[in-house]
């Protein structure tokens, strides 16, 4: 008699980074102040994608698409200025909480200017507990160290703004919270698991680690680093934001790599003790992981993306091609392979929902590829369709890029935007246009623009027709203004 038994659904965590270097793990042996044992421990027993990308090269408009398995362009999110929450559409929360899932998100919020009870909140977009920072109300960060009334007081109106003071959120209510948040976020991801243990969990766990300010560290780790304290601006600041702001950055801040790779080292850690518990509590085989960052590694925050040319905020490789680890022995995804497929971060939305067991229909209105089998080694053709994308596509406006097979096109215009890179985040880029073949030369050193014209203009049109699709203005790309 066949069992009516009903298969057991896998739990899956996502665990989100903030600004993770691509070259900053401790296996790749490029610096020794680097230590990422449970990170490399992860890529060893999963499977690493080596092509693998999000949406966007700054953090609002890429976790906007990421949420929601879609080009954030189809919503108007491109830049700062414009990103905002999928509000018009099903978010992967929602899926997972209708097929009966537990749900909770622990960490950053940041698709835009959320304020609270906003549908970007968590509570409000599928997820049963949360623990949280509005960062679109604070610069876009979350303080490391400081969340409370009394922060926000001591430091003033614009200071707390700036650096990220003010109190966090737990569902639908405001609390504070003085104290270490990477571990704070570790503690109650832990806490989560064993709460959920008898049931399937859907649990996304958004550090603010690594993004900028990494100086702010606990007094025990600073004096076991042998690290200086580094005081945030405020009132007793003698210089103006933007001066102070200068000198808290690359190429300035003294000790800056050293404060970088503390913070890595303890989010690693957290990540190590989450999948220890997982280990405890006999999950470890059946709960999918998943590692990424939202953006590639800012320069100005001492992040290293090498081999990859340009960071954060560039469309270069350095600021979309991202670490991208997935892991579920149980379900044939181990083995410590490498995915050569083209992979894109709005793909964890129909793969996970798949591996969960649902419908196709769940995630047809999505950009995103099912990368199940991919991910497992399988060899083509999908049974559930398309193996990877036909081509994947990044637009800010002022910048834009299309990759199809391994050739890249890639185009910066003149703008403010531009010009703001280079002057407050010391950015190295130029206005101009490279055709890269990447399987060749995955660094960019070599512009094969004029050696091959008509590859040019097909990845252009192409782009062109993308745009149209996803309801951006047309792209003249017989215009000198944007292709040069």
């Amino acid at each position: 008699m066949e069992s009516s038994a009903r298969p057991v659904r896998p739990n899956i965590v996502v665990v989100l980074s903030d600004d993770h270097g691509y070259g900053d793990f401790g296996r790749f042996g490029h610096d020794d102040r680097v230590r990422t044992p449970h990170l490399d421990r992860l890529a060893a027993e999963g499977v690493e994608c080596a092509n693998a990308y999000v949406t966007a090269p700054i953090c609002s408009p890429s976790r906007s698409g990421l949420i929601a398995g879609a080009y954030q362009q189809r919503w108007g999110a491109t830049w700062f200025g414009t990103s905002r929450f999928p509000n018009e559409r099903t978010v992967l929360p929602e899926r997972f909480g209708a097929l009966g899932y537990a749900t909770g998100y622990l960490g950053k919020v940041h698709y835009g200017p959320e304020q609270p009870g906003d549908r970007a909140c968590p509570p409000n977009h599928g997820f049963d507990e949360s623990f949280y920072g509005l960062a679109g109300m604070q610069m876009g960060r979350l303080n490391y160290l400081r969340h409370s009334r009394a922060a926000v007081e001591e430091y003033g109106e614009e200071a707390s703004w700036r650096m990220a003071v003010q109190p966090l959120w737990e569902n639908d209510a405001e609390v504070e919270f003085e104290g270490f948040l990477t571990a704070e976020l570790g503690r109650r991801a832990r806490q989560f698991v064993d709460d959920h243990a008898e049931v399937p969990f859907f649990l996304m766990l958004s550090f603010n680690a690594v993004h900028n300010f990494c100086a702010q560290l606990p007094d025990t780790e600073l004096a076991e680093r042998g690290l200086p304290h580094q005081s945030d601006w405020g009132p007793e600041s003698t210089d103006d934001y933007p001066t102070w702001y200068d000198g808290a950055i690359w190429p300035e801040l003294e000790h800056g790599r050293d404060y970088y790779a503390a913070q890595l080292e303890l989010m690693d850690a957290e990540i190590g003790g989450l999948l220890q518990t997982l280990e405890e509590r006999g999950l470890a085989d059946n709960t999918i992981v998943v590692y990424l960052t939202d953006n590639g590694g800012s320069t100005c925050n001492y992040g290293d993306n090498a081999p990859l040319r340009g960071g954060k905020y560039t469309l270069w490789e350095g600021g979309i091609r991202t670490p991208f680890i997935v892991r579920w022995s149980g379900g044939g995804i181990d083995g410590g392979r490498r995915c050569s497929e083209l992979v894109s971060s709005m793909d964890l939305y129909p793969t996970l929902l798949s591996a969960a067991g649902a419908d196709r229909s769940d995630w047809a209105a999505t950009d995103g590829v099912d990368q199940l089998d991919a991910l497992r080694g399988l060899p083509g053709p999908r049974p559930v369709g398309r193996a990877s994308h036909a081509a994947l596509h990044w637009d800010t406006n002022f910048q834009w890029a299309v990759r199809d097979g391994s050739w890249k096109l890639h185009t910066i215009e003149p703008s403010q935007d531009l010009d703001d890179l280079r002057d407050r985040e010391h950015i190295a880029v130029e206005a101009g246009q490279w055709l890269t073949d990447l399987d060749a030369d995955p660094a960019e050193t070599t512009d094969l623009s004029t050696e091959h014209p008509e590859i040019v203009q097909r990845l252009a049109r192409l782009h062109a027709t993308w745009r149209r699709e996803v309801g951006m203005a047309d792209l003249n790309i017989d215009s000198r203004e944007h292709v040069y």
